[in-house]
């Protein structure tokens, strides 16, 4: 493979990405720690070891106590974990790199052992009907509690003050997780969101929760500092499914994003089911949305060297992320480059808390991978 696309360099707004191999946001459950902070022997090393990255998007990093609704995920609301992201940003820094962090509300996705006994936050009362990993182990999700205009606007200025943390804390950006049926997600969607004010109904108000946060959040930070991901096809997963108006919606979303905005880029999922036999649903995600995106766009989702070439060569994506393999592979960047076998990963160890299955993948090419 004489010229690869992947391995061709990108400006991302003041970024000069040297490569478009993204490593992929990734809940990986390692903050076990009363703060649930970012910790010097795991992330600072995870992070670092994969930074000839294009570009490292961080797992989803909560907002706030109550965003959160997964066991030992690393927040960015307190001091201890702007401090511990700190030694994160500055040693990928130290290494060449560029990281920027994923703010994450989860919403419905959660539970009241998140809360102390409250009800998670989201647009409608609706169950979603998942199980989500708890302190205490597995748990059913519960009815969550419906926002209030007040709710709204505390989440808001969250997302606010968590880009304020992201910036103090040495990130080159910050991407908003409205995507994999969290809180954005939720009010995007009809069969999650059945609210009679503003905020839901029409596809303008079922986003307006959203773009409020984003016009809020620029005035921090530039646009082009900012990702947004989204999942278009979404369905049978994460509490949600595709519906009549989903797609429209989110052709909306990404149109408005392109025409009225400068983001850093636009990264979209291809389904994560098969939903070639859903209605309404669409299968190639990357095609419908690459002529309704005028900025870059990323995608992911089972991505391999072939198919990551393939998708930037067609013209359908600037940037590919790449979850799984990066789990595997630190030195991904290298393995593309020589073209070179890559590791199998081990799903068992995916959100355990030690450094096996996190620090201990071996690197086997001459991409640089910096030393402790």
């Amino acid at each position: 493979m004489k010229e690869q696309p992947l391995l061709q360099p990108l400006q991302l707004g003041e970024l000069e990405l040297p490569n478009r191999v993204v490593m992929a946001p990734m809940t990986r459950s390692r903050a076990k720690n009363k703060d649930s902070a970012p910790t010097e022997d795991l992330h600072v090393p995870y992070y670092t070891q994969r930074a000839t990255a294009g570009l490292i998007i961080t797992e989803g990093s909560q907002v706030s106590k109550r965003a959160v609704g997964y066991v030992y995920t690393a927040g960015i609301h307190s001091k201890a974990q702007i401090e511990g992201w700190k030694k994160v940003t500055k040693s990928v820094h130290d290494a060449g790199g560029r990281i920027f962090i994923q703010l994450w509300h989860v919403g419905r996705i959660s539970h009241p052992d998140f809360h102390d006994g409250e009800l998670p936050w989201a647009p409608s009362a609706i169950n979603p009907e998942e199980k989500v990993f708890t302190p205490d182990g597995q748990k059913e999700t519960v009815t969550p509690k419906e926002m209030t205009q007040e709710d709204i606007e505390i989440t808001k200025q969250e997302f606010v003050q968590a880009t304020k943390n992201a910036v103090e804390a040495g990130f080159d950006g910050v991407e908003i997780h409205s995507s994999n049926g969290y809180l954005f997600h939720q009010f995007f969607s009809s069969f999650s969101n059945k609210r009679k004010d503003s905020y839901g109904g029409s596809e303008e108000n079922r986003a307006r929760f959203f773009f409020e946060t984003l016009d809020a959040m620029k005035e921090v930070i530039p646009e082009h500092k900012i990702g947004a991901r989204f999942n278009p096809s979404l369905h049978g997963t994460f509490g949600m499914e595709v519906v009549k108006d989903t797609i429209p919606t989110f052709d909306y979303i990404i149109k408005k994003l392109s025409d009225d905005y400068n983001l850093a880029y636009i990264h979209l999922s291809e389904p994560f089911t098969d939903v070639s036999n859903v209605p309404y649903a669409v299968c190639d995600i990357a095609k419908r949305y690459r002529p309704m995106c005028k900025g870059n766009l990323m995608i992911n989702t089972g991505f391999t060297q072939s198919t990551g070439n393939k998708v930037i060569r067609d013209g359908d994506a600037d940037l590919v992320a790449f979850a799984k393999l990066y789990v595997s592979n630190p030195d991904l960047v290298g393995r593309f480059r020589e073209e070179a076998d890559t590791s199998g990963w081990d799903k068992d160890t995916f959100y355990t808390q030690g450094k096996e299955g996190y620090i201990d993948y071996e690197a086997e090419t001459r991409d640089l991978i910096p030393s402790e």
